[in-house]
């Protein structure tokens, strides 16, 4: 499980230095409460963004965005709204999911889809 997990981390961190890059600040990574966890929890300007990032080594067993399921993204949709009950933020909401390849080598493929869920 490890690998699997060292996988995860990876893809999370080339995600928040991507979107870091593109002008996003990154408020908070992995923050859990008892419903599950959001990935990455930026801002954007105004918005508050939350981001999921779904890394794989390959598209063997699917792109990482076949992970978003229906039940997927009505848990992202109430984790979003379990944060900013949590931590009044004005400005809008934006749920955005992050697709990582080949993780590990020096040039990964990413994927961004802002607003997707």
């Amino acid at each position: 499980m490890a690998d699997k997990d060292d996988l995860g981390r990876r893809g999370e961190d080339i995600a928040a230095t991507w979107l870091e890059q593109r002008g996003m600040a990154v408020i908070e990574r992995n923050w859990r409460c008892s419903a599950g966890e959001i990935d990455i929890i930026l801002r954007e300007g105004t918005t508050t963004v939350f981001a999921e990032v779904k890394t794989r080594t390959s598209t063997a067993f699917g792109h990482p965005f076949e992970a978003i399921t229906a039940v997927k993204a009505g848990r992202l949709r109430r984790l979003a709204a379990e944060w900013c009950r949590a931590n009044p933020t004005p400005g809008e909401i934006r749920i955005d999911v992050i697709a990582i390849l080949d993780a590990w080598s020096p040039r990964p493929t990413i994927e961004h889809v802002s607003g997707a869920v």
